[in-house]
């Protein structure tokens, strides 16, 4: 079950290939590397409306080069959520914007279920894209766990954009694993899970993190902290060389295995204007029956 995030209004892909994708983030467009994106380029002319262009160093990394001035920050609206966009050196912008059907259905499940008890654990959290939306959706407790001091300076920035100041948002910077170990440990159950981890980094204390060495693990004692009662879990993944079925089979033997519930997979794709679809990694997402 593949899904499409299709109801943007200040975001849109508007032409992809040479491995580059020509974006427009409200008012500034930018165009950066994708390497999935291996075919030609539809209109040459319009990327050449490029406000600033991201070039990748041979040495790694890379760098901005500005074509137009543009903000440092700036910001765009995914329907009553709202989020702080800035080109930063390792090429991303500070949101995923094909996590926005992820969004909708997180919000619609909390919103459906009647209660207003839910509590929503979100691990590598990074700016907060699910966090705020499970917040705005009336989430009584989100706990946002991040290693990265940065991102959760910047998740707070997007609390105060959308207005959450009230609601009860945890930020957390600590190794996702031995947070939810501690959780466990301590009792604690959750009525949602997300995690988008990464391919690799490292953790607060310069912990080393493969996700082809530690799915499973992370999957098995996330599925640990799922009450009773749990509406959903939901596992992102950009891995190169992981499957669905992959992911599938993880979670069945994980999760479903302890909790019943229905395991879904697929694509989370972006339209493209000129013309086909991006496909941006593939999501997990359990739920109960």
């Amino acid at each position: 079950m593949n899904q499409t995030a299709n109801e943007w209004k200040d975001y849109e892909i508007l032409d992809t290939g040479h491995k580059e994708k020509l974006e427009r983030w409200n008012h500034i467009i930018l165009r950066r590397p994708d390497p999935v994106c291996i075919w030609p380029i539809e209109n040459e002319k319009l990327w050449d409306r490029a406000d600033a262009v991201y070039h990748r160093s041979k040495s790694g990394g890379g760098h901005w080069e500005t074509r137009h001035p543009i903000k440092e920050f700036w910001t765009i609206n995914y329907k009553d959520l709202k989020f702080k966009i800035s080109p930063t050196g390792f090429k991303h912008t500070g949101l995923f914007p094909e996590q926005a059907s992820n969004w909708d259905f997180m919000m619609d499940a909390i919103r459906s279920s009647g209660r207003d008890d839910i509590k929503i654990l979100n691990l590598f959290a990074y700016t907060g894209g699910a966090t705020m939306a499970c917040a705005k959706a009336g989430a009584a407790e989100v706990v946002h766990v991040d290693a990265a001091k940065g991102m959760i300076q910047w998740a707070k920035d997007n609390m105060k954009l959308n207005h959450l100041e009230d609601h009860k948002i945890r930020f957390l910077v600590d190794d996702c694993l031995k947070f939810v170990r501690r959780e466990q440990r301590r009792g604690r159950k959750y009525d949602g899970i997300i995690m988008d981890p990464p391919s690799y980094g490292r953790g607060p204390k310069q912990e080393l993190w493969k996700l082809e060495d530690s799915l499973y693990e992370l999957a098995d004692e996330c599925q640990k902290l799922l009450s009773d009662d749990a509406l959903f879990m939901i596992i992102n993944c950009y891995t190169t060389g992981f499957s669905c079925r992959t992911l599938a089979e993880t979670m069945n033997r994980a999760v479903q295995k302890n909790h019943g519930g229905t395991i879904e997979t697929g694509e989370n794709l972006l339209p493209v204007t000129s013309g086909g679809v991006l496909p941006c990694g593939i999501f997990g997402r359990w739920t109960r029956d």
